[in-house]
C-alpha cells in the first residue's frame, strides 16, 4: 500500500427515517467514528424496556453521511478504495456518482473507487442502513446486546496503491514445518518481479494491568525471495527449527513483512501482516496446541458494551477486556451469533485467547424441499462465513468458527457449508453450530468438534438446565458432593434407552427457540450418539442473581439501565427496599459456589475437552439475565476474587472428590486427590499438601509427592482417608490443597455434626400442623415451634437450594407458552446469622451446603400481604420480577402464646444429619428465654398464611 487518508472526524448527517431520500441541504453534523444514537441524534426515546436496557436515542431507518476531502496531486490517479470498518447496509457516491453497494454486518466494507480521484475537491456520501438485513443478525442487531446500531463505528480511510502491488494477503502456518504459506495476487505481473520477505518477533509494548508479558527472546529470520512471475502468489516461507510458536501461554508473534520488487531491486509494495505460528487441531477426543492438550476454559460473548451500545474498534479496549477475562482464567471466546472486529482478534494474538466468532444466524438451515427456503438468506449466511475467514484468518486466535447458534434443519446443508469452508480455508476448525437440535443431537461428517449440552435426553453434561429443557441438572437436583462428572454421558455402556426410542419416533418435538418456544421435526435415534470428537459444554452455568441496583449510576452513555429502575421500584413497593443489598450480595454468593461445583465438575471429565461460560459477565438482555460474577461493564461485583476463581478455572485445577459436603461426629473421611494440568513447566519432584482443619486446631494433614509424566493431563494423586473428630457441637471444618512452589490450591467448606437424640427432638415443642391443640397452647401462651406441611397451599413457593436458571421472567414465560412447569425462580437465602435460633446452627448470610436438605424439603410461605410486620429471619430471595416477602422461618406472637414457624417436612428433616442439627437449634431456643418475638400476628391472619381458613 502507498498510503492511507484517515477520513475519521466531522461528517454532514442526515436523518431518513422514512427512507425518502436526501430532502434539501444536510441539517446536522456527527463526529465519526460513532452511531448516531452514541452521538444523541434523533428522537429521545423515553420508554422503558423490562427485558434489557434501554436505547436512549434508538434510531431505525437511513442515516446519510457526506463529506468533502481534497486530493493532493502526489496521490492523484492512484488506484484508491474507501474502508469502512464496522457498520450496517451502505451505499456509496463519490461526486453523485453511485459506485456501489455493500451488506456485510461482519467484515469491513471497501470500495474500489474504478478511475482513482483527480486532485482537488471530491464529494464522498454514504448511505447507511438499519433494517431490511438480508438476515436477522444475531446478536450483532438485537436489542439484547449491541442494539441495532447505525452509523460507522471503526476505520473509515482511503487506500492508495501503487500501480503493481499484493492483493490479499493469507497466511497459513504449519507449527510442525515451522514455515509459513504466503498466497496472494499482484494487481499486475511485470517479468523479474520478486516478494521478498523477512520475519521477526513482534513485541507489543503493553500496559502491566493487561497481565501480558512479552517475551525476552528476539528470533529475526533472514530474507528468503521468490521470484513472481505470474499473478497468483503462492510461497513456503521457512522459519527455522528455532522459530518460536504461538499458544495461550506463550502468544509468541512475528511480524512478516512483504515487499516487491522490480528486476532492479526498485520498491515497488511492501506490506506487514502480525500473525503466529501455531497448529490447533482436534485430536481425538481432546484439543491440541501445538501438539500438546489444552482444555478450552471458555465464555460467551454477545458484544455486550453498555457505555456505547456497540464494540469497540481499538486494540487497546479489547485488550482491557481479554486480560480481564484472562485473569479469571479464560483462555477462549465464542462469539455468540456475531463476530467482533478486528482489534478483538489482535488482542488475542496479543494475550492469547482461542477466538471462536459464528454466523450471525439463530435458527433452520434449510434446503430447497423446504417450503420456507429462503436461498437469498443462505447466500447472505455463507458468503459472510468465506469474508470472515478472509477478513481475519490471518491471526493466530481465530482457531474455530461455528455456523450459528442453535440451529435446526437440513443436516446435509449445514454439512456442506462446513465442505465448502473447509476447502476454501483449513486453519479454523469448524462445528455445526452450538447446540443444534437440542434435544435429538448429532454429528456431522465435516465437522471437528461438537459443542453441546447433552447427547440424549438423559445424557446431560452440563450442570444447569430451564425448567423447559427438564431434566434438570445435577447442581440443581443432586445432593452436593466432589463426585460428579461427565465421562460416563459423553462415553455410555450400553445402547439406546426406551426412552430415545420413543423421542426419536416422535414426528415433531417443541423446544425453547431464543426467548419463544418452537415446533420442530425431531431427528431420529437409531443408536446411542458417541462421539468420536473433542466435546465443548455449551452455554455453562447460567447462575442468576439480584441486581445491584447501585450499578445503576454506571450507565452514563447511549444505554440506560430503566429497567433496573423497575426493578427497584417493584422491590420498594414490596417495602423490601432496605434488603436490596443483601439480597445481592447473599444471592450472588450462591450463584459463586454453584459456580465452583459446575466448573470443577467439567475439570473432573475426562472426555470433555472444554467448556463455555454463559457468563463470566452480566447478559444485559434477554429478560436481563444476571448471571455474572462480573457486571456487564467487566467490572467485579465484589463476590469472588480472581485468585480464588482461578482455583477452579485455570489451566491447573486441584481437585478432591468426596461423598458429601456433610459429615456425623466420628465419620470416616474418604477422598481422591487429583490433578488437571495443561502448562508446559514440570512438576517433577513436587508434592501436594493438604490439611483438615477447624477453627482452632489441625484435624489430618498429609503430604504425596506427584508422581509427573510429561505430555500428561490427568494425574491422581493419592487417596485420604481418616476419621473425623467427635464434637459437641455442629463444627465448619476446611479441606485445603496446594502445591508448594506454586500458585495452585484449592480450599473446600465442610462440616461436622454431633449426635442428636431422634426422640427427645421429638418432644420438644414441635408441631406439624396447626391444630385446635396448637390454637389452644398459643392462647394459654405457650411457646410453639410450628412445622406445617403445605404441598397445596398456594400461598407459598416449593423450595429450591440452587439460584434460578438465567433469569425468571423469561422461562416463566417459555414454559407457560410450551404448556410445561414454570421455574421455581427464587436465589438463595438471606440468613440473619446471629439470631439466636441459629445459634447451635452456626450459618453465613448466604446459603451454604448445610441448608440444603433444609430447603429442598421446604415451601416458604408468602408474606406479601399478611403479616407485613413480620421479618424473616431466614428469607428466601425472590426474582425480580415477584418480589415476594418468603418467609422460610419466622417468629411472631399469636394471641398470648409465642410462636415459631417454619415451612419445612419434619418427617425428612429428622432423618437427616443437617436437618436433626437445625430442628434442635430451633427447639432449643424455643424453650429459652431468648424466644421474645416482637411481631404479632393475629390467629386468622396466621390460619389464611397457613391456607387453614
Amino acid at each position: 500500500m502507498l498510503t492511507k487518508m484517515n477520513l475519521q472526524g466531522s461528517w454532514e448527517l442526515q436523518l431518513d427515517e422514512h427512507k425518502q431520500g436526501v430532502q434539501g441541504p444536510f441539517n446536522d453534523t456527527i463526529t465519526l467514528p460513532n452511531t448516531t444514537s452514541h452521538a444523541r441524534k434523533g428522537r429521545k426515546n423515553d420508554e422503558s424496556q423490562i427485558g434489557s436496557l434501554a436505547d436512549e436515542y434508538s434510531y431505525e431507518g437511513w442515516v446519510w453521511l457526506k463529506r468533502e476531502i481534497d486530493i493532493p496531486s502526489t496521490l492523484a490517479g492512484k488506484k484508491c478504495s474507501l474502508y469502512l470498518e464496522r457498520t450496517r447496509i451502505t451505499k456509496l457516491w463519490v461526486d453523485g456518482e453511485e459506485v456501489g453497494a455493500q451488506d456485510s454486518l461482519n467484515t469491513p466494507h471497501v470500495y474500489i473507487l474504478p478511475e482513482g480521484l483527480s486532485e482537488g475537491e471530491h464529494t464522498l456520501t454514504i448511505r447507511v442502513d438499519n433494517t431490511d438485513y438480508p438476515t436477522k443478525g444475531g446478536h450483532l442487531t438485537s436489542v439484547d446486546t449491541q442494539t441495532n446500531w447505525n452509523g460507522i463505528t471503526g476505520k473509515l480511510e482511503l487506500h492508495f496503491y501503487h500501480d503493481v502491488h499484493l492483493g490479499e494477503v493469507q497466511i497459513y502456518p504449519n507449527a510442525t514445518e515451522r514455515t509459513f504459506r504466503i498466497t496472494s495476487t499482484l494487481s499486475k505481473s511485470i517479468p523479474g518481479t520478486v516478494l521478498s520477505v523477512t520475519a521477526q518477533t513482534f513485541k507489543p509494548l503493553l500496559k502491566e494491568t493487561y497481565g501480558y508479558v512479552a517475551s525476552d527472546r528476539d528470533h529475526v529470520v533472514n530474507e528468503q525471495t521468490y521470484p513472481c512471475s505470474q499473478d497468483e502468489v503462492n510461497v513456503l516461507y521457512k522459519m527455522g527449527d528455532d522459530a518460536l510458536l504461538w499458544s495461550d501461554s506463550d502468544p509468541h508473534l512475528y511480524v512478516l513483512t512483504l515487499t516487491l520488487m522490480g528486476e532492479h531491486g526498485d520498491v515497488l509494495d511492501t506490506t506487514e501482516i502480525i500473525t503466529g505460528l501455531r497448529d490447533f487441531e482436534a485430536n481425538g477426543d481432546a484439543f491440541t496446541i501445538n501438539g500438546r492438550k489444552t482444555f478450552l476454559r471458555g465464555k460467551h460473548d454477545g458484544l455486550i458494551f453498555p457505555l456505547t451500545g456497540y464494540a469497540p474498534t481499538d486494540v487497546d479496549e479489547w485488550l482491557r477486556i481479554l486480560s480481564i477475562s484472562k485473569s479469571y482464567g479464560i483462555n477462549h471466546y465464542r462469539f455468540h451469533t456475531c463476530c467482533p472486529p478486528e482489534a478483538a482478534f489482535t488482542a488475542a494474538d496479543m494475550l492469547g485467547i482461542y477466538m471462536e466468532p459464528e454466523l450471525p444466524f439463530w435458527g433452520t438451515i434449510t434446503d430447497e424441499l423446504d417450503p420456507q427456503h429462503n436461498q437469498a438468506e443462505q447466500d447472505y449466511l455463507i458468503r459472510e462465513g468465506f469474508a470472515m475467514l478472509k477478513a481475519y484468518g490471518n491471526h493466530p486466535s481465530f482457531v474455530m468458527m461455528s455456523l450459528g447458534n442453535e440451529l435446526w434443519g437440513s443436516k446435509e446443508r449445514l454439512n456442506a457449508i462446513i465442505k465448502a469452508y473447509r476447502a476454501f480455508d483449513p486453519r479454523p476448525l469448524y462445528t455445526q453450530g452450538s447446540n443444534n437440535f437440542q434435544f435429538t443431537p448429532l454429528i456431522l461428517e465435516e465437522e471437528d468438534f461438537y459443542c453441546g449440552v447433552r447427547f440424549s435426553k438423559d445424557r446431560l453434561f452440563r450442570g444447569s438446565y430451564a425448567m423447559c429443557d427438564a431434566p434438570l441438572g445435577h447442581v440443581q437436583t443432586d445432593v452436593p458432593g466432589t463426585l460428579k462428572d461427565y465421562d460416563d454421558m459423553i462415553l455410555p455402556v450400553g445402547t439406546v434407552s426406551e426412552n430415545e426410542r420413543i423421542q426419536a419416533e416422535e414426528s415433531e418435538i417443541q423446544i425453547q427457540y431464543g426467548t419463544e418456544a418452537k415446533t420442530v421435526k425431531a431427528a431420529s435415534v437409531e443408536q446411542q450418539l458417541i462421539p468420536h470428537l473433542p466435546v465443548i459444554s455449551h452455554e455453562i452455568g447460567q447462575y442468576a442473581m439480584y441486581p445491584n441496583y447501585e450499578e445503576i449510576e454506571k450507565y452514563t452513555g447511549s444505554l440506560k439501565a430503566k429497567n433496573f429502575e423497575v426493578f427497584r421500584e417493584r422491590l420498594q413497593s414490596k417495602g423490601m427496599g432496605h434488603l436490596a443489598e443483601p439480597f445481592f450480595k447473599s444471592s450472588g454468593k450462591l450463584a459463586v459456589a454453584c459456580y465452583k461445583e459446575e466448573l470443577e465438575a467439567a475439570f473432573r471429565s475426562n472426555h470433555l475437552a472444554g467448556f463455555q461460560l454463559l457468563d463470566l459477565q452480566d447478559f444485559s438482555g434477554q429478560g436481563t439475565a444476571l448471571v455474572g460474577i462480573l457486571d456487564a461493564f467487566m467490572d467485579s461485583k465484589g463476590l469472588v476474587i480472581p485468585e480464588e476463581w482461578r482455583t477452579y478455572c485455570s489451566d491447573a485445577v486441584l481437585l478432591a472428590r468426596f461423598e458429601k459436603f456433610n459429615y456425623n461426629s466420628g465419620e470416616d473421611f474418604n477422598a481422591h486427590i487429583q490433578l488437571r494440568y495443561y502448562r508446559t513447566d514440570s512438576l517433577r519432584g513436587y508434592n501436594v499438601e493438604w490439611e483438615m482443619r477447624d477453627s482452632d486446631q489441625r484435624i489430618a494433614q498429609g503430604k504425596d509427592e506427584i508422581s509427573f509424566v510429561s505430555g500428561e493431563t490427568w494425574f491422581e494423586i493419592s487417596q485420604i482417608k481418616f476419621k473425623l473428630p467427635d464434637v459437641k457441637k455442629m463444627t465448619p471444618i476446611t479441606l485445603s490443597l496446594h502445591i508448594p512452589g506454586t500458585d495452585i490450591r484449592k480450599q473446600y467448606d465442610l462440616w461436622i455434626y454431633p449426635d442428636h437424640d431422634v426422640t427427645a427432638i421429638e418432644h420438644d415443642y414441635i408441631y406439624k400442623e396447626l391444630s385446635n391443640e396448637v390454637i389452644n397452647l398459643l392462647e394459654k401462651g405457650e411457646s410453639v415451634l410450628l412445622l406445617p406441611t403445605l404441598e397445596d397451599n398456594d400461598n407459598s413457593v416449593e423450595g429450591t437450594y440452587c439460584t434460578d436458571f438465567w433469569c425468571y421472567p423469561m422461562f416463566r414465560s417459555i414454559s407457560e407458552s410450551m404448556n410445561k412447569q414454570v421455574p421455581i425462580g427464587t436465589l438463595g437465602l438471606l440468613i440473619n446469622n446471629a439470631h439466636p435460633a441459629l445459634k447451635h446452627f452456626p450459618s453465613e448470610v448466604y446459603s451454604t451446603y448445610p441448608w440444603w436438605h433444609i430447603v429442598m424439603n421446604s415451601r416458604s410461605i408468602i408474606l406479601d400481604k399478611v403479616a407485613e410486620n413480620v421479618q424473616p429471619f431466614v428469607q428466601t430471595i425472590d426474582n425480580f420480577e415477584r418480589n415476594h416477602k418468603l418467609g422460610l422461618l419466622f417468629e411472631c406472637q399469636v394471641g398470648k402464646g409465642k410462636l415459631l414457624v417454619g415451612a419445612l417436612n419434619y418427617d425428612k428433616l429428622i432423618n437427616q444429619t443437617e436437618g436433626r442439627q437445625l430442628l434442635y437449634s430451633l427447639a432449643q431456643y424455643v424453650k429459652s428465654e431468648d424466644f421474645q418475638p416482637e411481631a404479632k400476628i393475629e390467629l386468622d391472619e396466621l390460619q389464611q398464611l397457613l391456607g387453614k381458613k
